[in-house]
């Protein structure tokens, strides 16, 4: 602090102090419990879905697959187009939807179990903790000087994390090229630039968030953080420290009644803090930092049972809830709301509308295109003639056979083959001259119907225009 004096007034205070906070290292302990299984149960179910589910095959092909470079999406037996580009913006209202749900009804859930943040920082801090050892080894390691076993321990974690990180990175363009192409195309060094660009940013970007960011990532970077209180109310559970049974706070001994000293159950040994993966204090209330991985509730579980008093001093609640001392089934009940109601319901009518599109779309496009140097033109034996190109898009996942035939004006007729054969998920354009004589003159409205043989279901029927002089 430094003191400014003005002529007219007292001292001005001005504070020097700076404006951030100074990182301090978070060495986070181990814990076991029911919790921590459900999060190590979400990494397993979250990476082996990334990791495995490029390798599957569907139908002679990558199960899962962007295709940027043939401008197709191939998920399972379904193919997406520029054109479905509609899909992808339900499919973020729905997820957008879905957070807002669970947020209002379990906070922060996404965050504490599902997040990539939290996935792979879990996956480095074991690596972290299997060769460095537990927190006071880290604590301890890193306050030595360099000498050849610290040397050795860092080199070999962090060659870990790379190896992840690298891996993580070709998976992740593994979504993008096909994963057998791009395993192949490293082994003879034949890797395209956008492909080696992309492995070693996703890779680096990985190595840096969960190797040595990690919380901050969360304070300071994650928008959801910022944002979470506005999807919050009083009947949100969320990881709450229960202040009238816990204070006041304090050490003793197991021999000595604590009531007696008028001490509550906190027995202040601050294991919740030391196992919080951001640094917080769960004892000072909700705090934005917190990503609601529970580890915190094991920790405190697992000491209560220790000092022998009941589970729960530090668990899921609500406000409401710690306020009003409700019962399990109070609680349960307050999670109906008019808002996890509103957004269940808005949900639930998108997934519906989505899955029947979905099931009621047809693998199969049509564009017509007319001939623009001639509007038409008069054949040997008095026909008038149109030509016309039709893009044929077939976006199911087997090939198809088509019939092509028109209508829209008395005795009109297609000259030439009306049969034409597409392969999966591929188009391909035909040249169709269209015959006609007892037409309008000027502009008559005419029809393509494109039919799949032997799948009546699979037809679209186009409008064009037909021109006579």
């Amino acid at each position: 602090m430094n003191k400014a004096v003005n002529k007219s007034s007292q001292p001005i205070v001005i504070n020097t102090e700076g404006l951030y906070e100074k990182h301090k290292t978070i060495y986070a302990r181990s814990v076991k419990g029911v919790f921590n299984n459900w999060r190590w149960a979400m990494v397993f179910v979250t990476q082996a879905l990334f990791y495995g589910l490029c390798w599957i095959d569907w139908g002679g092909r990558q199960a899962v697959l962007f295709h940027l470079v043939e401008r197709k999406f191939y998920i399972f037996g379904m193919v997406f187009w520029p054109q479905d580009a509609i899909y992808l913006a339900v499919l973020l209202v729905i997820s957008a939807y879905s957070l807002f749900l669970v947020t209002a009804v379990g906070g922060r859930l996404f965050c504490g179990y599902a997040c990539p943040q939290t996935v792979y920082t879990e996956l480095f801090m074991w690596i972290e903790r299997k060769l460095e050892g537990e927190r006071p080894a880290r604590m301890k390691l890193d306050a030595q000087p360099m000498n050849p076993r610290k040397l050795r321990l860092k080199a070999i974690k962090h060659s870990l994390w790379l190896l992840v990180a690298l891996w993580t990175g070709v998976t992740f363009v593994g979504y993008f090229t096909p994963i057998r192409e791009l395993i192949g195309s490293i082994a003879s060094l034949t890797l395209g630039p956008w492909e080696i660009f992309w492995i070693f940013f996703y890779a680096a970007f990985l190595y840096m968030m969960a190797g040595f960011m990690r919380e901050q990532v969360c304070k300071y970077m994650c928008p959801y953080a910022r944002f979470q209180g506005v999807m919050f109310d009083p009947d949100s559970l969320i990881i709450t420290y229960d202040a009238e049974r816990g204070e006041p706070r304090g050490l003793r001994k197991k021999s000595v009644d604590a009531k007696a000293q008028n001490l509550g159950d906190c027995v202040d040994c601050g294991i919740c803090v030391q196992v919080c993966p951001t640094g917080i204090d769960i004892r000072n209330g909700l705090q934005y930092e917190c990503i609601a991985c529970a580890a915190c509730i094991d920790a405190c579980d697992t000491v209560m049972d220790k000092v022998g008093y009941p589970r729960g001093l530090v668990r899921y609640s609500t406000e409401n809830a710690l306020a009003k001392h409700y019962k399990p089934r109070d609680i349960l009940a307050h999670l109906m709301r008019p808002r996890t109601i509103l957004y269940t319901s808005i949900l639930l009518v998108i997934i519906s509308a989505t899955a029947w599109s979905l099931s009621s779309r047809i693998p199969l496009r049509v564009d017509i295109l007319r001939d623009r140097s001639t509007l038409y033109r008069e054949a040997d034996d008095g026909r008038i003639e149109n030509v016309f190109t039709l893009n044929v898009m077939n976006t199911d996942a087997t090939t198809h056979r088509y019939a092509i035939s028109v209508s829209g004006i008395e005795g009109i007729d297609i000259a030439g083959d009306r049969i034409i054969e597409v392969p999966a998920a591929s188009n391909k354009s035909v040249l169709v001259i269209v015959s006609a004589q007892d037409a309008s003159k000027g502009s008559n409205r005419i029809f393509f119907d494109v039919r799949a043989q032997n799948h009546d279901s699979i037809a679209v029927r186009e409008k064009t225009t037909f021109f006579m002089p």
